[in-house]
């Protein structure tokens, strides 16, 4: 779908349960996104059916696979996501603890949110994280998002906090 100088972007299937078990039962995902509950090889697999499969054909975009151009090993997840409770497009991303710090986050980032404004004609777009996630807030920030305000949704009593900018057309 999309690549850039060192990753390849596409869509996930149900092949990458192995890679999808492994990414949500990180410590990182576990403290900072949430359990998932997906503890196997068959919950991988519908998880992948359920969330990243359904919002493509619910939406035409969603959570991607990131990989290594030279390898196309996946290393990570990005995606561009919508939510129930935010009325922007929301852009999100993990990746495994050997890849983390690299600049694959910002190279994904970047590419999906030229993504979203050129292709996909989306005018905003927002991020969402923990006020713990240092990473995540200065990978937010780096990309152009500003914070916004603190949040709370669905029945995470935690707060969050939202980052947003606009995107303008070039």
């Amino acid at each position: 779908m999309l690549e850039t100088d060192r990753l390849l972007i596409d869509e996930f299937t149900v092949d990458d349960a192995p890679f999808m078990l492994a990414l949500l039962n990180m410590p990182a995902w576990l403290e900072f996104i949430g359990d998932r509950g997906v503890r196997t090889l068959e919950d991988a697999h519908q998880y992948i059916r359920n969330n990243p499969i359904s919002s493509y054909r619910q939406y035409g975009f969603g959570p991607y696979a990131v990989r290594l151009k030279s390898n196309n090993a996946p290393i990570g997840m990005c995606g561009l996501h919508r939510r129930a409770f935010l009325p922007d497009i929301d852009i999100g991303f993990a990746f495994l603890p050997d890849y983390a710090g690299l600049g694959y986050g910002y190279e994904s980032a970047s590419a999906l949110i030229e993504y979203g404004r050129d292709v996909l004609e989306f005018t905003r777009i927002t991020g969402i994280t923990k006020p713990t996630n240092a990473n995540s807030i200065r990978l937010l920030e780096k990309l152009g998002l500003r914070f916004e305000k603190d949040i709370h949704f669905g029945t995470n009593t935690d707060e969050s906090l939202l980052f947003g900018m606009t995107l303008a057309r070039p």
